[in-house]
């Protein structure tokens, strides 16, 4: 468009005024600077809570609403406030984890919380709210203007040109001019709209958003009306092109912190602050998980190359008759198989070795001396006392049943 137009500028400057190419040449930078301004500025982004922020948010609207339950419960939907006497919700943004503030959205193009939203503009690439509202609405003006201005122009160049030659001759001269023309004259209606169309928010301070919803429309109710409005024309535009420019609330130079807190692993078998119920429960199930094992393995560990082979005599406890079988003797260096357990299938030989919870008051441990060496470890060493009195020890607990030993041999002899 301004390629064809600068064709007609030297025709145009010499025979009207030199004034028409400055003019032009002017609007068209100042088109270029409100665009650039209103693509690159923050059109008020709010930004996001913090996972501690929004843990807290959740917990003041459970405390408020008496609710103490550790079950999930979304946040309510919307809180109400009252500006100038009108009563306007605000609404809880499930991306953001904030309340947004009065005529603030969420832009689903660029995925933030915008303060005092009027729209997307794909044109710019770039939301339109609260502090880039003047520079796309200087924006779209200067460019009616523009717009208008190269239609006039051009126009006028091809009406000089056929009065020399003729309106045919005119057209093939300057070509780019009636493509000019034609391009002006359908835009010009839209780009003339948008403006006119704005005009009127400012005048009565609305947006986009608020009048395509019919925010404050009588439709709704008389007592509805627009509460941000000064109820001057001449106010409200001085207010939306001439006030203050709030600062920015983005941190440029911040790290991007992580959208979901990070979970602290517990020590010592304490839970950490901020762990849940259904953390600490799981951490004490993996401790008797591990601990299972541990019994288990111990009872399966295969005998060493240097360990000797034992007999029924050393397994007894003193003072309780034996197991009745004797294990087979085995030679050094072969592991000792899986059948070579001892047969506790039988009850009475289970509660000679085992007590029973009815048959004892509080926990009863034996001395290194008194306990037994298991099959398959050596009868003397620090390590078969130490494995002996673990297994004893978890099982003479009061929280162990019967059920639950016989269940624990079996799994070891399998």
């Amino acid at each position: 468009m301004n390629s064809s137009y600068l064709l007609s500028c030297p025709y145009l400057a010499v025979k009207i005024t030199p004034a028409i190419p400055v003019v032009g040449g002017i609007l068209f930078f100042f088109v270029m600077g409100t665009l650039l301004r209103t693509s690159f500025s923050d059109p008020g982004v709010l930004p996001r809570a913090t996972p501690d922020e929004a843990a807290d948010l959740e917990r003041q609207i459970d405390i408020a609403n008496g609710t103490s339950s550790g079950g999930y419960r979304p946040p309510p939907r919307t809180k109400e406030v009252i500006i100038n006497g009108q009563t306007v919700k605000l609404k809880y943004c499930f991306t953001c984890k904030i309340f947004r503030p009065p005529r603030a959205s969420h832009c689903s193009l660029c995925d933030n919380c915008v303060e005092r939203f009027d729209h997307h503009c794909p044109w710019v690439g770039n939301c339109v709210g609260k502090r880039n509202y003047r520079f796309f609405y200087m924006f779209i003006l200067s460019l009616s203007f523009l717009t208008v201005f190269i239609l006039a122009f051009v126009i006028t160049h091809v009406i000089l040109r056929s009065q020399q030659t003729g309106f045919l001759n005119a057209l093939k001269d300057s070509p780019a001019s009636v493509l000019e023309a034609v391009v002006c004259f359908f835009s010009v209606w839209s780009i003339v709209g948008l403006s006119g169309f704005h005009t009127y928010l400012i005048s009565s301070n609305q947006t986009t958003n608020e009048d395509i919803k019919g925010s404050w429309s009588n439709k709704r109710g008389k007592e509805n009306y627009n509460p941000y409005s000064y109820g001057n024309i001449f106010t409200n535009c001085c207010v939306a092109l001439c006030g203050p420019i709030s600062p920015s609330l983005i941190d440029r130079r911040g790290y991007i912190q992580p959208d979901t807190p990070q979970p602290t692993a517990p020590s010592n078998g304490i839970a950490a602050y901020g762990a849940t119920q259904s953390q600490s429960d799981m951490c004490d199930q993996d401790q008797c998980i591990q601990s299972t094992k541990f019994v288990l393995q111990a009872a399966a560990t295969p005998l060493l190359q240097s360990e000797p082979s034992l007999t029924s005599d050393e397994l007894h406890l003193p003072g309780k008759p034996g197991l009745g079988t004797p294990c087979a003797s085995l030679t050094l260096g072969q592991p000792t198989p899986p059948s070579s357990m001892p047969n506790l299938t039988t009850e009475a030989a289970l509660t000679d070795i085992l007590p029973l919870k009815e048959e004892h008051v509080g926990h009863q441990f034996l001395t290194p001396e008194e306990a037994p060496s298991p099959p398959r470890l050596l009868a003397g060493s620090p390590l078969a006392h130490s494995r002996t009195m673990h297994v004893l020890g978890l099982a003479s607990q009061d929280s162990l049943h019967e059920d639950s030993v016989r269940g624990l041999v079996k799994l070891s002899s399998v």
